[in-house]
């Protein structure tokens, strides 16, 4: 009996030392699974996916950022009002239709700006075409600067989709361009449809 005492005694120590070295589970590992984390922490959100495609359908209005398959937003745009089909050339109001790219961004009178890589070489194309036809306004090139913009003002949020007002751009309120912008890096592929 003395000796079953002697042995237990002997594990004590043992067991308190296990206990204040053992590590405990934090959040996120393995045996913490289920658990809270600790108290006043709250758990990273996951991360975004990556916006690998902005989609703009001109005949419904609508901007979608795309990762991968998985649409991922939708939003209401404002575009110009030169109606369907490709851009023709400057100053015809019309936003194009083509794939392009993200080709830089800034801030300036409409709040933030994501440059458009128009034209491409489609685009140069069509525009020699119209010119050798004499389908080109005198004086008017291709056209440049078009973009996925905010408006610069809380005045302007949501009535300023109502019409087509752009010179071939696409609008958003200023705090969608702003999300779009933090989504979207530059090389970006955008597809313009009728």
């Amino acid at each position: 009996m003395r000796l079953h005492r002697l042995a237990a005694f002997a594990a004590a120590p043992l067991a308190v030392f296990l206990t204040l070295t053992t590590p405990r589970p934090t959040a996120g590992s393995p045996a913490s699974a289920g658990t809270a984390g600790p108290p006043g922490r709250t758990p990273a959100a996951p991360p975004r996916p990556r916006v690998t495609e902005i989609r703009i359908d001109k005949s419904d209005h609508t901007l979608e950022l795309v990762a991968g398959d998985e649409i991922l937003k939708t939003y209401r745009v404002a575009i110009g009002p030169g109606g369907p089909g490709p851009k023709r050339y400057e100053g015809d109001r019309r936003t194009p239709v083509g794939t392009y790219r993200v080709a830089g961004r800034f801030k300036g009178q409409f709040h933030r700006f994501l440059l458009v890589s128009y034209p491409n070489e489609e685009d140069r194309r069509r525009f020699a075409a119209l010119k050798r036809l004499g389908e080109v306004p005198p004086g008017r090139g291709i056209g440049h600067s078009i973009g996925i913009h905010g408006v610069g003002g809380r005045q302007s949020a949501g009535v300023h989709k109502e019409s087509d007002w752009t010179l071939g751009c696409v609008a958003l309120d200023d705090d969608e361009i702003d999300e779009i912008a933090r989504l979207t890096p530059d090389g970006t592929r955008i597809v313009i449809t009728d």
